[in-house]
């Protein structure tokens, strides 16, 4: 048996939590007019951006625990009613409400009785506590969302002209999607690269809509 610790984010927590940051980092710099944009301004600006995603990776980390501690309190919910129920359909019923739909749709009755038996041979009866893993995850998703932000704004602080310095930041950002789309895409066994320009393009689109829509 392995005794290598499970991840405690997947790859789709980690890249959607990137992309995340990176789409609100976006929406201030695309904000920045270049024509008149001074040193102030762009300062204001990264100022501003940091504490968005400061604010939303709190918000974000918070709703990840809070969506850990809900799933466990539906399983020991779940595991209550299956201990309540005798009827093998009504058991069966409730668990099948739990699984994935595709799933869901080919288990047969054997199947899902075997997980009823080896549910109610657990010994857990209550939702477990948050604990040390679940609190690592929240800081990861707090610090992806954060460091999301760094990579588009550096560029207008060590570069002297705004212009260049939002084509090297935009630049940069479709880089960054374009990894987010590959991980994603490879992780749900798609054409990686197909992922990557779509998440790009996806990406320049939100972000459009997300200034115009004032945000």
């Amino acid at each position: 048996m392995s005794n290598e610790r499970p991840r405690v984010l997947d790859p789709v927590d980690r890249a959607s939590e990137v992309v995340f940051g990176l789409l609100m980092a976006l929406t201030f710099t695309g904000s920045i007019s270049v024509a008149t944009a001074g040193h102030d301004e762009v300062r204001t600006m990264m100022a501003e951006a940091l504490g968005c995603n400061l604010a939303w990776g709190l918000t974000d980390a918070v709703m990840y625990l809070v969506g850990i501690a809900t799933e466990r309190s539906r399983g020991a919910k779940l595991l209550a009613r299956l201990r309540a129920t005798a009827d093998d359909a009504a058991a069966h019923a409730l668990i099948a409400e739990t699984l994935p739909p595709r799933i869901a749709a080919v288990a047969d009755s054997d199947e899902l009785e075997l997980l009823r038996r080896r549910l109610l041979a657990s010994r857990d009866r209550r939702a477990h506590p948050l604990g040390r893993d679940d609190f690592l995850g929240a800081l990861g998703v707090f610090l992806l969302v954060v460091l999301a932000t760094f990579p588009v704004v550096i560029p207008f602080a060590v570069l002297d002209t705004t212009a260049l310095a939002l084509r090297v930041s935009n630049a940069v950002a479709l880089v960054t999607l374009f990894a987010a789309g590959w991980t994603l895409a490879r992780h749900a066994g798609a054409r990686a690269w197909v992922g990557g320009v779509v998440m790009a393009a996806l990406g320049t689109v939100l972000v459009g809509a997300i200034i115009a829509l004032g945000g």
